[in-house]
């Protein structure tokens, strides 16, 4: 197995050869514009990674990390017009530097685009297959964004119906990613559920993380400010979790703070802070990270694969939950 570096490298140069330059420029400009935005090209990776498990020959499954990272891009995309956000990256959004109208039919090609590169894998045989997991995983993406956008005019909220939703949201795609990419590599269906499960529990797991960060992270390593989500009255596990465990005053205090508009945004911050530390919220929430990372492993351990190959994704995984970013 190569370093995620390699992964990078191989796919970069994948890449940098599969820009767009068709007309109308208008349409296919943007596009180029929010793929070399950057960021990790983890869920591309993750296609590579999953056929090399199977497979030396990684190379036949770039098609199909591309198609991963462009409906990852396009998902950002629409979202970011959702949320009327300016900035993706530090860079303005696609919305705000071409439009919305533009904005949004860019998006749509974009989606478009990911299947036809998905078309390009071979053999044959394996396509229908693989749009089958495509499609899934598109209409799951979308479904978790609902429930995130439902969620905000919601007071009830429980703990299981958010896990769902970044289940859906975020996790499918890596999970969806891993099992593509094994199937590509010449894994049987069932080895390839295996690899599937264990990226949506490493997403899961991976998405705690990140409200963890969000409100203790360094901001130095986090790249953002922390307590973005206290700010915006975002239902995180560690607030619906502080709803479960605190008494009847920091419930009330909590419910207080995270249904009023924010006016000053540190004195929010450090008084929801506040009410984290003292139910210990942050060990409630990383064991239930480490829960999923356990369950992530016991699929590795069930697949054929090598004691090398199974360390190298538990190392991986487990590297991705000590991240500071």
């Amino acid at each position: 197995m190569r370093s995620l570096s390699d992964y990078q490298h191989i796919f970069q140069k994948y890449l940098d050869k599969n820009t767009f330059t068709q007309s109308p420029v208008e349409l296919y400009e943007p596009v180029n514009y929010i793929l070399a935005l950057g960021g990790k090209r983890l869920r591309p990776l993750l296609v590579l990674m999953g056929c090399e498990l199977f497979n030396s020959r990684l190379q036949k499954a770039l098609p199909a990390a591309f198609a991963v990272e462009v409906f990852h891009n396009f998902t950002l995309l629409h979202d970011d017009i959702m949320d009327a956000a300016p900035l993706r990256r530090g860079k303005p959004t696609v919305h705000h530097k071409y439009g919305i109208n533009t904005g949004i039919l860019s998006g749509d090609v974009m989606l478009i685009v990911a299947y036809q590169y998905l078309t390009h894998i071979k053999p044959n045989n394996k396509v229908v297959k693989l749009l089958r997991i495509f499609n899934k995983m598109a209409q799951e993406v979308c479904d978790g964004q609902q429930l995130d956008m439902n969620f905000e005019n919601r007071n009830d909220v429980t703990i299981s119906e958010y896990i769902q939703m970044i289940e859906l949201k975020t996790s499918v795609l890596v999970a969806a990613a891993f099992q593509m990419g094994a199937l590509i590599g010449g894994a049987t269906d069932i080895e390839a559920e295996h690899l599937y499960a264990f990226g949506r529990n490493v997403g899961i797991a991976f998405q705690i993380q990140d409200d963890i960060l969000d409100t203790f992270g360094d901001p130095e390593k986090f790249g953002k400010k922390v307590g973005g989500d206290i700010v915006q009255n975002k239902k995180t596990y560690l607030v619906l979790k502080s709803y479960e465990i605190a008494n009847a005053t920091q419930k009330t205090n909590l419910e207080k703070l995270m249904h009023t508009p924010t006016t000053n945004e540190e004195e929010k911050i450090s008084a929801v802070k506040k009410i984290f530390q003292a139910v210990n919220v942050r060990a409630e929430a990383e064991k239930v990270m480490n829960d999923y990372l356990h369950i992530a492993f016991t699929h590795i351990d069930a697949t054929p694969l090598s004691i090398e190959k199974k360390n190298y994704l538990k190392t991986w995984a487990e590297a991705l939950m000590e991240r500071q970013v």
